[in-house]
């Protein structure tokens, strides 16, 4: 079991110099991987139809995760980089294999690539992606299926409803598959997840309702025939739920003890835009 953390972003309020700091911090403390969530449009909500139901709105700073991750590549050594999780669907699917694999080959395979299929209905207007919005979740299948070949075939050669690439790919491929973990709260999610995912990770769940979980995901895998070793879980359990440690490796997790402490390159203190942030979450 591997404990990882997530960057406050909003606690530090889109301060630049705090993340090199951080996550600089969290590699020498001994952290395994570092998680940066992503959002390119926050969204007033008030006066919404139909309303916009997410936590984050216009004031949330967030850095974009691979352009973070291609800076992370260069002054960290071992950290382990994850979104958690990127929105896939309002992206285009040929850009974002080609980014995804150049941070993977500039930081030597230590990318791993959370997904899921967002909330923001707004955002995806303003990226110009509106008409994905309500089938979002099979656009993110067929987008998996299209970046895995992008990144394993020399020439690409496929068509689907989204995407059309005529006998081309991408050069240069990553070394590797890069791992794609799926994110979500619902059953179809699960099922997603079972079925095209090399893991899944979730959040804010207590101790039973990781356990819970883990075990619905497991009975998919077997009932779809498919190997459950090869499949990773990821839980950032809720600030009121951490409880007992040992009941979090119960549920297939380990608890972190220690906050980084940032020190910046300036020596100025960091900005903090909030409240203090549960940064610890943990790998099964």
């Amino acid at each position: 079991m591997k404990a990882g953390v997530v960057y406050p972003q909003i606690e530090l309020g889109g301060d630049t110099g705090a993340v090199k700091a951080f996550a600089q911090a969290a590699e020498d403390l001994g952290y395994d991987h570092i998680v940066i969530y992503d959002h390119v449009l926050g969204a007033v909500h008030a006066g919404r139809e139909p309303k916009l139901t997410g936590p984050y709105k216009e004031n949330d700073p967030f850095h974009e995760p691979l352009v973070t991750y291609a800076y992370l590549a260069g002054v960290t050594k071992n950290l382990g980089l994850a979104t958690g999780v990127i929105i896939l669907p309002q992206r285009q699917t040929a850009l974002f294999a080609k980014q995804a694999a150049d941070v993977d080959l500039f930081s030597d395979g230590r990318l791993r690539l959370g997904v899921g299929v967002g909330w923001n209905w707004v955002e995806y207007d303003g990226l110009e992606m509106s008409g994905h919005f309500r089938r979002r979740g099979k656009r993110q299948e067929q987008q998996i299926a299209l970046i895995r070949k992008l990144w394993e075939q020399p020439v690409v050669d496929h068509e689907d409803s989204d995407h059309r690439i005529d006998r081309a790919g991408i050069l240069p491929r990553p070394k590797r598959n890069i791992p794609i973990w799926l994110g979500g709260s619902s059953e179809v999610a699960f099922d997603r997840a079972a079925r095209i995912g090399d893991g899944f990770l979730f959040s804010g769940r207590t101790q039973t309702e990781a356990i819970q979980i883990k075990a619905r995901i497991k009975a998919k895998l077997v009932e779809l025939g498919r190997d459950d070793e090869r499949i990773r879980l990821r839980v950032h359990p809720a600030i009121q739920s951490w409880g007992q440690p040992m009941a979090w490796r119960h549920c297939g997790v380990a608890r972190s003890w220690r906050e980084p402490h940032i020190s910046r390159d300036d020596g100025r203190e960091p900005h903090h835009g909030g409240p203090p942030h549960r940064s610890h979450q943990a790998l099964a």
